[in-house]
């Protein structure tokens, strides 16, 4: 395919999608990434199109959100990965809030197969996912359905969170950087997200390498809030999102990495409250410098009775007590 050809298609698929990434175009085009980055540059030279971290959208993009049919598209293999590794972090019994987007409804997917969860969310998407999960139970908000992203948004939205306390919020936007932490582009979601995140005791993040380094119009969670990040391995020439990865766990944001390439991560559940997950074959995690700062009142997990029972008194105080018995 000759380079005008090439150019052709790659201003075609973001016309379509409004935004698409590197390695979706080098494979539309059958090309090396590295060939389509020097495309993109010569298309955003022509005004035709703008670049971002690791993919290229429709002039104006900062201010530019996609819906849902475009974003459903974008990175798929890599929001599979990040959904399988987010799955790990949340136990049975467990109370969290979902909020929208497409990782986010990947994630809802997994969490179908989680006995004694409760959702909630102001997610469509997310409720359908969860709609036929006989032993999880979805608690919708109220508020003003936005059609672009099948989310709940407005003051009802916001109203009907005041109050709650869960243990985690997993929420995704449209870029992150370690300076502003977690945005969108939209201001009636970000509102919304902003509500989610009061109501939970942590925060995780889900974002794909192409949001890593990008920055929008609204902010939804600032770095010093956020616990954890769910993200892919970049592309091993992607300096910017690894400087990134670094400039977040340096700020105290732990850091887990699926498998590249749409591998997905192992099964096993990771720890709670903070603490860094096991190692897998397909996955890593940044050690970061020292532990979060958590909201007043979290106390930790919220679980049912009986296991906060067991967290208070432990195995071991357990076996002490007989001991002591034996000895009188």
């Amino acid at each position: 395919m000759f380079a005008a050809e090439r150019r052709q298609l790659i201003l075609e698929m973001v016309r379509a999608n409004g935004a698409v990434s590197l390695r979706e175009l080098a494979r539309v085009v059958q090309t090396s990434e590295v060939t389509v980055r020097r495309d993109v540059r010569a298309l955003e030279a022509e005004g035709l199109l703008d670049r971002r971290h690791g993919g290229a959208v429709l002039p104006g993009g900062f201010t530019r959100e996609s819906g849902f049919p475009q974003k459903s598209h974008l990175a798929t293999a890599e929001k599979t990965a990040i959904a399988d590794l987010a799955a790990n972090f949340v136990e049975e019994g467990e109370a969290i809030v979902v909020g929208a987007g497409t990782t986010t409804q990947e994630l809802a997917r997994r969490l179908a197969r989680v006995p004694g969860l409760t959702v909630v969310t102001n997610s469509l998407l997310v409720a359908q996912a969860l709609a036929h999960a006989n032993r999880v139970e979805v608690v919708m908000t109220g508020g003003t359905l936005r059609g672009s992203n099948y989310a709940l948004v407005g003051s009802g939205a916001e109203q009907s969170l005041h109050g709650l306390r869960v243990s985690r919020a997993f929420l995704s936007g449209s870029g992150l950087t370690a300076e502003r932490g977690l945005s969108t582009s939209n201001m009636l979601s970000a509102s919304v997200d902003r509500a989610l995140v009061q109501a939970a005791a942590e925060v995780v993040v889900l974002a794909d390498h192409t949001k890593l380094g990008t920055d929008t119009m609204f902010q939804t969670v600032p770095t010093d809030l956020i616990t954890r990040l769910v993200t892919d391995e970049p592309p091993a020439h992607d300096d910017r999102a690894a400087t990134e990865l670094q400039a977040l766990a340096d700020q105290g944001v732990q850091i887990a990495v699926a498998g590249g390439q749409g591998g997905s991560a192992g099964s096993g559940a990771g720890g709670p409250g903070g603490d860094a997950v096991p190692v897998r074959q397909q996955r890593r995690d940044v050690p970061v410098p020292g532990p979060r700062r958590q909201a007043p009142g979290a106390g930790g997990q919220l679980r049912s009775a009986s296991a906060s029972l067991l967290g208070e008194q432990g195995p071991g105080t357990e076996r002490a007590r007989v001991a002591d018995m034996r000895r009188r």
